[in-house]
C-alpha cells in the first residue's frame, strides 16, 4: 500500500527481509524508495499522523465495543542512538495514548532470570484494539545474549525456535507484528554519542557502556544477521530501516504502522441503541 506521495513503492516491499537478505549490503545512510526531501518528509509525517491516529482510534473504539479485530505490535531493535525513542515520540506519539501499550525489556531482574526468557514478555503483548510497542524486546536475549555469551550456545539456539513459536501464537491471536531494526552506521553513532558529550542537556542520555558495545560492532551485526535468517517469516517479517537520516526512518516506520493498522480494516462500531430515540430523549431533557 502506497500511502505517501514521496514513496515510490510500498515500504513493506522495499524494506522487508526476504530470503537471501544480507545486512552488510544495506547502506544505513540511504533512503530507498523515497524521492522527496527532508522537508517533504516532515510535511508527510504530519499528514500521516492524522491517518495513523484515525486508524488507531477506530481500532480502539472497536475494542471498547467488544468487537476489535486485533492489535498491532511494533518491535524496535537497534544499536544505541539509532532513534528508537524518536520513533516512539514522533510516530507512535501522534496517536491517543490510551490506545498504546509501551514496554521496554532491558537487563532482567533476579525474578525474571528465574523463569524462561519469554516469561516477562508474554504478559506485555498488546490487548485487542491497542498498539503495543517493544522498545527493545525479546530479541535482546539472542542479541546481547549471544554477543556477551550470557547463555550457552545451545540455549541461544533454543531461543530462536521459541521466538518463532511465540510469534506464531501471537499472530494466530490477531496481533499484526511489525518488527523493525533501525540500521545506523558506526560512524553516525559516533557522531550522536559525541553530541551527547558535547551538550549538557544530553549527558543523561550518555552511557559509558555504549563505547564498550561499539567494540563489538561486527559481532552485533553478525548476531542481527542470524536473527533475520532464523526469525523473519512471512507472517512476522523483519524490516530493516536505514536510520542515519532520522527523518527517513520515522517516515518509513510510520508507513509500516499505517499499513499494519489498515490491514485490520478497523471501522467505527455501530450504535447498540436507537439513535433517533436517544436524540428525541436528549432534546426533551
Amino acid at each position: 500500500m502506497k500511502t505517501s506521495p514521496s514513496w515510490t513503492h510500498p515500504v513493506s516491499d522495499l524494506l522487508r527481509v526476504d530470503a537471501g537478505f544480507r545486512l552488510a549490503d544495506i547502506d544505513p545512510h540511504a533512503t530507498p524508495g523515497y524521492d522527496g526531501t527532508k522537508a517533504d518528509a516532515a510535511r508527510e509525517l504530519a499528514g500521516g499522523a492524522a491517518r495513523l491516529s484515525d486508524l488507531q482510534e477506530r481500532l480502539f473504539a472497536q475494542s471498547v465495543a467488544g468487537v476489535a479485530p486485533g492489535s498491532v505490535l511494533l518491535v524496535l531493535q537497534a544499536m544505541d542512538t539509532a532513534g528508537k525513542g524518536g520513533i516512539v515520540r514522533h510516530v507512535v506519539g501522534a496517536v491517543d495514548p490510551q490506545g498504546v501499550e509501551l514496554a521496554s525489556f532491558k537487563k532482567p531482574t533476579e525474578e525474571e532470570l528465574a523463569h524462561d526468557f519469554l516469561w516477562r514478555v508474554r504478559p506485555r503483548l498488546p490487548a485487542p484494539g491497542r498498539i503495543g510497542v517493544f522498545d527493545r524486546s525479546h530479541y535482546e536475549d539472542v542479541l546481547i545474549g549471544r554477543v556477551r555469551a550470557l547463555a550457552p550456545p545451545e540455549e541461544i539456539e533454543r531461543r530462536y525456535a521459541a521466538i518463532v513459536d511465540f510469534e506464531a501464537d501471537a499472530v494466530a491471536r490477531g496481533i499484526r507484528m511489525v518488527k523493525v531494526m533501525l540500521h545506523i552506521s558506526k560512524e553516525e553513532q559516533k557522531e550522536r554519542l559525541t553530541e551527547r558529550l558535547d551538550r549538557p542537556d544530553k549527558h543523561w542520555k550518555y552511557n559509558p557502556a555504549d563505547v564498550d558495545e561499539r567494540e563489538r560492532w561486527d559481532d552485533y551485526m553478525a548476531a542481527y544477521q542470524t536473527v533475520f535468517e532464523r526469525t523473519s517469516l512471512a507472517t512476522s517479517p523483519w524490516f530493516v530501516v536505514p536510520a542515519d537520516r532520522k527523518w527517513y526512518a520515522r517516515s518509513a516506520v510510520q508507513q509500516l504502522l499505517i499499513d499494519a493498522l489498515a490491514s485490520l480494516d478497523p471501522h467505527w462500531p455501530a450504535a447498540d441503541f436507537d439513535v433517533a430515540a436517544e436524540r428525541a430523549r436528549l432534546a426533551a431533557s
